[in-house]
């Protein structure tokens, strides 16, 4: 029988322990705590009464038991769950038990490989768009974290919404920060007051919510009424559509819960990829030619791409894989113990927060070379098989892992060829600083130099 060990961890302050070291610098504090201390660690914040005790498990070992082969005894029940939940609905991010197996029987279909394919000529009209206008910047510097931001916000509402793209984006655009920064500052608060005070804060947050809440409910009760949109293979047409075996479907707030997350995960996430694989090739010539020779190849009649392209690039796969280890858009997964287990020969209790975080994982000198450096050829066959299953897992892992995984890689994948087609990339700033929000936010401009090719 294995002998557990209680944790150790940085002491942090004696009041408030860690508290402001997370709020500060979350993912620095992570990286140290695993650096300093070993693969699991206890974090504790907050101040007597209200202190949050938080397990850090960083191995790739680890992260499988957490994720996949123990996932039942981790449930999403700690607080930043819950406040997702309280801001976008109860989708397919953050449903559980029955709730959760019925929304995937009705999703699923949804997102095979096939299906995902068709949407292949939506991600190229919206990247020609994107071209266009990089073409006519007065000075051909853009900051990369607002235009792939919007960039996937557009791809991801044409996606679902179809024709009522321009009636979703700018409210999505303008509600999605707030509601976020609202979430990420109630789940690092050890008291969190409740949402129906008046404060400046909730106030400024309800009204979000109430934006996005009325631009969905719009869009999902004009296509009940709407004969001919309700025939259209958007998805929000599918999603209406979708039944169960029991003939049971989605309700008009269901259908807005994940829209909603939908919304969050499709786009926040896809933006991050696409920002940093940029980035990173813009401090990385070499890499970046043979990139954009590949591209170039490949589409070499300045034609839109189409699905099957997406098997024929694979040195810009691998750039995409590369820019994810080094800054995967969700930096940290939680969940909370049902109970006690062992994890790594540390005791975990019932009741204890556990945190997975894929950006200390994917650092892990244990498993990764210099890990800091940009080295797409980390991702050949033969290195990836050779690898733990969970030393790289951007899109988590286990009977929870994201559902729109071939959807981003193919939106990202698709998107790079054609800009790196048409564009070479200079970094403009090279240090970008980075925070922890519901995905990897980036707190600064993230510019870069564009030059028209020939």
């Amino acid at each position: 029988m294995t002998t557990a060990t209680r944790p150790p961890g940085p002491p942090g302050l004696p009041l408030i322990g860690s508290l402001l070291d997370l709020k500060r610098d979350a993912l620095a504090t992570y990286l140290a705590a695993r650096r300093d201390h070993g693969d699991v660690v206890r974090i504790q914040a907050g101040p007597p009464g209200l202190r949050a005790q938080i397990y850090l498990v960083s191995s790739p070992e680890g992260a499988q038991q957490v994720l996949a082969t123990e996932s039942a005894n981790f449930r999403k029940d700690n607080v930043f769950y819950g406040e997702i939940r309280d801001s976008f609905g109860n989708g397919l991010l953050t449903s559980q038990d029955e709730d959760y197996l019925r929304q995937r029987r009705l999703v699923q279909p949804l997102f095979t490989r096939r299906r995902v394919d068709n949407y292949a000529d939506a991600i190229g009209l919206e990247t020609e768009a994107l071209a266009a206008r990089w073409a006519d910047s007065p000075d051909g510097v853009v900051d990369l974290a607002e235009e792939m931001n919007r960039f996937a916000l557009r791809t991801v509402s044409r996606i679902l919404f179809g024709q009522d793209v321009e009636q979703a984006v700018e409210t999505v655009h303008h509600a999605f920060p707030i509601l976020g920064a609202f979430v990420r500052n109630r789940g690092f608060s050890p008291l969190r007051l409740p949402r129906e005070w008046p404060l400046p804060g909730h106030r400024k947050a309800l009204a979000a919510e109430r934006a996005l809440y009325e631009v969905c409910d719009g869009i999902i009760a004009g296509r009940a009424t709407d004969g001919d949109a309700a025939d259209g293979e958007d998805l929000l047409t599918l999603l209406a559509k979708a039944r169960d075996e029991d003939g049971n479907q989605l309700d008009a707030t269901e259908l807005r819960e994940q829209v909603l997350i939908f919304l969050l995960a499709g786009h926040e996430t896809t933006a991050t990829s696409l920002t940093f694989a940029l980035h990173l090739l813009g401090q990385h010539p070499e890499q970046q030619d043979l990139a954009h020779r590949e591209a170039a190849a490949l589409l070499a009649d300045g034609r839109r791409p189409t699905a099957a392209d997406y098997a024929e690039l694979p040195y810009l796969t691998k750039v995409l894989k590369e820019s994810m280890r080094l800054f995967p858009a969700a930096p940290s997964i939680g969940r909370r113990a049902v109970n006690a287990t062992v994890v790594g020969g540390v005791e975990i209790p019932a009741g204890a927060d556990v945190l997975i975080a894929p950006y200390v994982t994917q650092r892990h000198p244990a498993h990764w070379d210099d890990p800091e450096r940009f080295d797409p050829e980390r991702f050949t066959p033969e290195r990836e098989a050779a690898r733990h299953r969970y030393a790289w897992f951007p899109f988590g892992g286990g009977p929870r892992a994201c559902i729109g995984q071939h959807f981003s890689m193919l939106e990202s994948v698709l998107a790079l060829a054609v800009l790196l087609r048409e564009f070479e990339v200079t970094a403009v700033d090279t240090d970008v600083p980075l925070g922890q929000g519901i995905t990897l936010e980036v707190r600064g401009p993230v510019r870069v130099k564009l030059t028209r090719r020939a």
